[in-house]
């Protein structure tokens, strides 16, 4: 069991004030199996006229923070503690072949929890660079688990973590011939080719660990939010989440945020704005161990 506190900082300052703004929020950790959320709050500066508390369609906790006055500058603090257990993994020899997955995933057996992510969205359409990609982890009969880890592992060797090298808007195609990006375009990448394949996949928001074990490397995509694929291994054994930034299963140093189709459905601040200008924006992420005092029963 591991317990983490994260504190995630997001900044803007605005050229002119900003008249009216409605923010969507995605910033409270999703309750899960392997993650129970001890504790969550939202430290917003200025004071919101409004806020807004729900779940969106895709099962995330989500706050709609409403400003009915100028403001010229925005503060959002999130703070949380989260307990992780280590989430069960399937061997992936154990797996079904991956054509019987994909086939699964629009018949009854499938078509409530997995169909919506087999289709394109905005920022995932079905290129044929990759399908072209992907394609060759899957041979015909390969069970799907074997699959997604030879996928995740190619791209770790093909493609290189360099910040400078995309923007949050940048497509799918241009990240395959850059062959660079971060975390997010890998993840959209991966997502791109298993849907061209008909396997089922989702965009996850989250944070990974920055202190790295005794010995080992650390972690890539420290200080900021990550953000990883979650793959449909069908009705038996339900998902699994992969990391191909750091080209790992994710275990106990990830946190989960919110899952989508993409970016665009769990982006952790979107706002609309009347006003404002130009701003600046500084995001900040801290992730360290918490102590949790335990009391002894009996």
């Amino acid at each position: 069991m591991t317990v983490l506190r994260v504190e995630h900082v997001t900044e803007y300052d605005y050229e002119s004030p900003v008249e009216l703004a409605a923010h969507l929020v995605h910033l409270r950790p999703r309750t899960l199996p392997q993650q129970r959320v001890l504790h969550h709050a939202l430290h917003i500066s200025p004071k919101p006229d409004r806020v807004v508390e729900g779940v969106d369609h895709f099962g995330n906790d989500t706050a709609w923070v409403f400003f009915d006055r100028p403001h010229g500058a925005l503060r959002i603090v999130s703070e949380a503690v989260v307990e992780l257990s280590r989430p069960p993994t399937a061997r992936a020899g154990d797996t079904p072949a991956w054509e019987v997955v994909a086939s699964l995933a629009l018949r009854p057996a499938g078509a409530r929890e997995a169909a919506q992510f087999v289709f394109e969205s905005a920022m995932v359409p079905l290129e044929r660079e990759a399908l072209a990609y992907a394609a060759p982890s899957f041979s015909p009969g390969r069970p799907v688990l074997a699959g997604l880890l030879d996928l995740m592992a190619r791209m770790g060797r093909d493609f290189a973590f360099d910040p400078a090298a995309t923007t949050v808007s940048t497509p799918v195609r241009r990240v395959l011939e850059l062959r660079a990006g971060v975390c997010q375009d890998f993840a959209h990448v991966m997502i791109a080719g298993l849907r061209a394949l008909g396997l089922p996949a989702r965009y996850v928001s989250g944070y990974v660990r920055t202190v790295p074990p005794s010995g080992q490397a650390r972690l890539v995509g420290a200080d900021q939010s990550h953000a990883w694929v979650s793959c449909w291994l069908g009705p038996a054994h339900g998902w699994i989440d992969l990391d191909p930034t750091n080209d790992l299963v994710v275990t106990q140093d990830h946190v989960w945020l919110g899952w989508g189709r993409d970016y665009a459905d769990v982006s952790p601040v979107r706002g609309v704005l009347l006003g404002g200008g130009r701003h600046g924006l500084r995001v900040m992420v801290d992730m360290k161990p918490e102590q949790v005092e335990r009391r002894r029963v009996g």
